[in-house]
């Protein structure tokens, strides 16, 4: 499938402009360090390359043909309707869909010169490079250092540099001022918004180069939601960033590349700017409208 990169098109007959969007509306309306827009970079790396991708649950496919390129150090906004497959493309870089029984993968996805999506990858290495974020904060039953430490320790980092890293790991997420006289407190004790960025700065400590979020502010509220943003803009300087969202706006507010996806196929991908001002294909300017989905 054919994806359109960066080339200046004519918006539908019944495209919103900006100034008509609530999205670009509610872009214009935040503090300027949560606007994403300083951040784009055109001319950004390709840090995964993603070729062809088709996915099946068992005889059922479910992504036909996925083809984009992830920038780095640059955040991408997956949307769409539910179902859309978006969820299942994040999962497959870095082999959570193995997981379940009859799923296979076609197609490929290069990073650093390697194709990650090969059986012959090894997925726990794999994982340390692409940390996932999950829709639900899910901290281990231990104390708030000990869920930082976790993956520093399965790494065998050596135990006078530990304690440093944890609170390198918790600055980055921005919660080490909140944390930092209760770490051996239970991490099951902390607030919904601040156990996600608990568990951001768990996949931080162990270096990515890729962060994956699955709707990481679904279950939080407002408050909550804008520091995960906040958090998510600065990080984007540092590391590659992937996050699937039902929340136009928040796709806005976050990133710098979005791809629209619908039954499984890629419709568009572009600049987010580009792709809810000037939309290049009726069913992305359909959807980001609000006339279906």
């Amino acid at each position: 499938m054919e994806t359109q990169l960066n080339k200046p098109g004519k918006p539908g007959d019944n495209a919103p402009t900006p100034a008509e969007t609530p999205i670009f509306s509610g872009i214009q309306s935040l503090e300027s360090q949560v606007d994403p827009r300083k951040h784009l970079k055109k001319n950004a790396a390709t840090k995964i390359d993603c070729k062809s991708i088709d996915f099946y649950y068992s005889a059922k496919q479910a992504l036909f043909e996925v083809t984009l390129p992830i920038r780095e150090r640059q955040t991408t906004a997956l949307i769409g309707p539910s179902g859309c497959g978006k969820t299942t493309f994040l999962r497959t870089l870095n082999h959570m869909n193995d997981l379940i029984p009859g799923t296979r993968v076609k197609g490929e996805a290069i990073m650093n010169g390697e194709n990650i999506l090969d059986k012959s990858v090894d997925v726990v290495l794999l994982r340390q490079r692409i940390g996932m974020v999950f829709q639900r904060a899910n901290p281990f039953p231990k104390s708030i250092f000990d869920n930082v430490a976790y993956g520093l320790k399965i790494q065998g980092k050596p135990k006078n540099t530990i304690a440093e890293k944890v609170e390198e790991s918790l600055q980055g997420a921005a919660l080490w001022d909140e944390v930092k006289d209760r770490l051996k407190a239970s991490a099951l004790g902390l607030s919904g918004g601040q156990q996600q960025r608990l568990c951001i700065a768990r996949a931080l400590a162990v270096k990515p180069e890729v962060l994956l979020m699955d709707e990481p502010c679904s279950a939080l509220d407002p408050i909550a939601t804008l520091k995960i943003e906040e958090l998510i803009n600065d990080l984007s300087k540092d590391y590659t960033i992937v996050i699937v969202t039902h929340n136009m706006q928040q796709a806005a507010r976050v990133s710098q590349y979005t791809g629209f996806f619908l039954s499984g196929k890629l419709i568009e991908y572009a600049p987010t700017i580009d792709l809810f001002e000037r939309p290049r294909k009726k069913e992305t300017e359909d959807y980001i409208s609000g006339r279906f989905g």
